[in-house]
């Protein structure tokens, strides 16, 4: 165990006291603050002081955690588990915004990235000028984009968060779950001959977007349409789905990028080109590149992402918080929480080392949240009364997208939203006190504010950046795999395994799953599934 886990242990006995009076002082909030990449990182309203700080930095030193980030932008190999067959790949998400840099740090990772974006202006490009059009000569109006997991939720989290900036005329949908009403909800209502079908698996054999493609293909069919003239893949090279014949264009993805991390690679890159342009897609990833730069600095306090992940690993392991809440004070970021909570908890939901020993400390928080100042009306109250102790990160943005405001009672709606989110951090640090019990808020209850001035692509792209470094830092203090998901894997190939008495039952009436595989059939017949259909 690192000394500074050690030392951290005896700190965390008597945490900084955030109700004593003066504790959250004008000059604490003044100081406890760093920025990078156009967001402030306040971090007052935490339960740390100096001495706390001292020993997070030397955890941070004593595990190499910004040294294992730069051997990762290097291209080591450290999605693996020595001794034991594991994935064994290179981890380079960043390489796919370290485009801008007159040397990257994996050249030849970044090389393929600028390939592949060329082929998407270059295809982006003959849309607009007509050179790509539907049979009856009109141009796209629409994209759905078919994928699951990371090929969904940065997706779609991205998409949503910068809808203000979009093309005029152009709308994108998403397609994820294998529910049939998912898909026929989309379908419905669309125009199909004037609507792209982005469909994202990197191993081409992703049960639920092949199933979701084939069912969106017969749509297309009875329509009347030519599902190549309208079908885009985006996959590995040499993957199923690497086929001309059945694709209007492919664009590829590597093995180096796991899908939580993909959002900028071509997994979100194709969509967000189609709804925002190409100009506005590189903004998002010179903002992301923005934040991977700032990621390599030693310094805690000048580097936002491994500050935040320090101060994570404090409450979580040291202050025993099991659950982390995202907080963004922005109607846009309403499905970036849910990408969150893919990427921390796919990530770091693990409990071997990365050299097959069973974990000694506890590994990855559950991740949840919704945006102010909804959640403040929902589950809040838990939040500041309730007996277990919910670590908050609020993200906030000094002015709105849209600019459309109103002077209500001296403020506008935009200083409502800031000024309700600083005072629930507040709130959660000071508590009240009160003669009657019920009115009574005990404070200390540690919180973060992330701040910008707008949410912008280049924002978004930063902010994205911010929290996969996070993630990534966490899982190199813990001594944990964060790039693998084996845990997925094992639903999929039982969901595999129960699929094939559905395709027994249709070839024999007679089929019994019995003896084979005694809970799979034994659950699927008190579920009422063994009927004939």
């Amino acid at each position: 165990m690192m000394p500074a886990w050690v030392e951290l242990k005896e700190l965390a006995r008597e945490p900084y006291d955030l109700t004593a009076p003066g504790a959250l002082s004008p000059a604490r909030i003044r100081c406890y603050r760093t920025h990078a990449a156009g967001f402030d990182l306040l971090y007052a309203t935490q339960r740390v002081d100096e001495g706390v700080l001292a020993a997070l930095q030397r955890l941070a030193e004593q595990s190499g955690a910004v040294a294992q980030f730069m051997l990762m932008k290097k291209g080591e190999v450290l999605n693996r588990i020595e001794g034991y067959a594991s994935e064994e790949r290179q981890v380079l998400h960043t390489a796919c915004r370290d485009v801008f840099a007159p040397v990257s740090l994996a050249p030849a990772a970044s090389a393929q990235a600028r390939a592949e974006l060329k082929k998407l202006a270059d295809f982006l490009t003959a849309l607009e000028a007509g050179a790509i059009v539907n049979a009856a000569g009109e141009s796209f109006t629409d994209l759905i984009q078919v994928g699951i997991g990371g090929s969904d939720l940065g997706p779609r989290a991205l998409s949503l968060a910068l809808a203000a900036y979009k093309i005029p005329g152009r709308r994108v949908h998403f397609i994820s779950n294998v529910d049939p009403d998912d898909a026929a909800a989309i379908l419905d209502g669309l125009n199909l001959a004037r609507t792209l079908v982005n469909v994202v698996s990197k191993s081409g054999s992703t049960l639920e977007t092949l199933t979701n493609e084939e069912l969106v293909r017969e749509a297309y069919v009875e329509a009347g349409l030519e599902p190549s003239r309208h079908f885009l893949a985006v996959t590995g090279k040499g993957s199923p789905m690497d086929n001309p014949a059945r694709y209007l264009r492919s664009f590829y993805m590597f093995d180096f990028i796991g899908g939580r991390y993909s959002a900028t690679s071509m997994v979100g890159a194709v969509m967000l080109g189609f709804s925002l342009g190409y100009a506005h897609l590189l903004e998002i990833l010179r903002g992301a590149n923005a934040m991977d730069l700032a990621a390599e600095e030693q310094d805690i306090c000048r580097n936002p992402a491994l500050l935040l992940a320090l101060l994570g690993i404090w409450n979580h392991n040291f202050l025993g918080c099991e659950t982390l809440a995202i907080l963004p004070y922005s109607q846009a970021l309403a499905r970036f929480t849910a990408h969150l909570q893919q990427c921390d908890m796919e990530s770091n939901g693990k409990s071997v080392t990365r050299q097959g020993k069973p974990l000694a400390w506890k590994s990855g928080p559950i991740i949840w949240g919704e945006p102010g100042t909804n959640g403040q009306h929902a589950f809040y109250q838990l939040i500041h009364q309730g007996t277990a102790i919910v670590p908050a990160e609020f993200i906030g943005f000094r002015t709105s997208q849209y600019g459309h405001d109103l002077l209500i009672e001296q403020t506008f709606s935009q200083e409502k939203l800031v000024a309700n989110m600083l005072a629930q951090a507040i709130a959660l640090a000071t508590g009240q006190t009160q003669e009657n019990p019920n009115r009574r808020f005990a404070g200390n209850r540690p919180s973060t504010v992330l701040l910008a001035d707008r949410l912008t692509p280049y924002a978004m792209g930063a902010l994205l950046a911010l929290y996969e470094a996070k993630v990534v830092f966490q899982g190199f203090i813990w001594n944990i795999n964060s790039f693998d998901q084996e845990g997925v894997q094992l639903g999929k190939k039982l969901a595999t395994r129960l699929l094939a008495h559905y395709a027994g039952l249709r070839h024999d009436s007679g089929y019994s799953g019995e003896g084979h595989d005694d809970p799979g059939w034994a659950l699927l017949a008190a579920a009422g599934m063994l009927l004939p259909k």
